[in-house]
């Protein structure tokens, strides 16, 4: 049997090249990566989603967002429509978590397993085939998918029924977007006093207020001012607008949630340009401050 691996952007292209090297695979993306990925692999390349082989009887999606997994699913391509019963799709996209309970329940109408599995790492653990991958479904269906998150995988945690992944995947995502502006703000009021923005980061690392905003992403990517993390910040603010309204519909009082939301948004206007990183929230505040977080030499 074979397995439709569907997005091959940033990160799905490295997570297919891990995937390939361990189950039959084919591809499909609705740009030329699909071909030139299979080319490179010796795999097929899907051109349309007309019609699905017979032999495929896994679905891994890895697109932008809810809506394109709901048309691929759903409303366009209709691909429930097309799965034989018993198979399985894994929706490792960043999705809304109560679209992905609604698209479980239509899967398990049609017989289909269906998992959420989205990921955290960045195209760095994509390309190495270390992601954390956090994993919401039924039982019996997670534990079919567990066999083809491994080669992608440095960890894997299941964390709850279907839509939970996804939920876990954006609230983790909203505390790393809050700690990068929680770090920024620091540093700008230490930069204004004097203190170097390296020498500031290296006493965060040593204290208690270090974060993995701290450890990796002002060493590697802001004090550089390379901002090149390879997690863009339209995609960031997707996931905390998921958080938002996660903590909405669960009724939660959250003050910080809604602050670091307005703060990312007021940063994506401020920093412009078509596909800014997410690590360039910090950037919003040396704009805002007229400081350099860029230490001296």
């Amino acid at each position: 049997m074979t397995t439709l691996f569907i997005g091959l952007g940033k990160m799905g292209g490295p997570m297919a090249r891990q995937y390939a090297a361990a189950f039959n695979t084919t591809l499909y993306d609705v740009g030329p990566a699909a071909t030139q990925l299979a080319d490179e692999l010796g795999v097929r390349a899907l051109e349309t989603l007309d019609t699905v082989p017979e032999e495929i009887d896994t679905v891994i999606l890895m697109v932008p967002n809810s809506r394109i997994v709901e048309s691929i699913m759903l409303t366009g391509d209709r691909l429930l429509e097309k799965l034989p019963e018993g198979a399985l799709v894994i929706d490792m996209s960043s999705s809304v978590p109560t679209s992905t309970q609604m698209l479980a329940a239509r899967a398990a109408e049609h017989g289909i397993g269906y998992v959420d599995a989205p990921v955290s790492g960045g195209t760095a653990k994509a390309v190495t085939g270390q992601l954390a991958i956090i994993v919401g479904g039924e039982p019996t269906a997670v534990e079919r998918a567990m066999p083809h998150l491994e080669p992608m995988a440095g960890s894997i945690l299941v964390v709850g029924p279907s839509g939970s992944g996804h939920a876990a995947k954006a609230l983790n995502n909203l505390l790393s977007a809050t700690n990068i502006a929680a770090a920024a703000e620091i540093l700008t009021i230490s930069t204004k006093f004097g203190i170097d923005p390296a020498v500031m980061v290296n006493v965060l690392n040593a204290s208690t207020g270090r974060s993995q905003a701290t450890e990796v992403k002002f060493p590697k990517h802001i004090l550089t001012g390379t901002w090149d993390s390879g997690f863009g910040m339209d995609l960031m603010i997707k996931d905390l607008g998921i958080a938002r309204d996660l903590a909405a519909e669960t009724g939660t009082e959250s003050p910080l949630t809604a602050t670091t939301f307005e703060i990312a948004n007021t940063a994506r206007e401020t920093v412009g340009g078509e596909l800014p990183d997410h690590t360039e929230l910090a950037r919003y505040y040396e704009l805002r401050n007229d400081i350099t977080f860029t230490p001296s030499q």
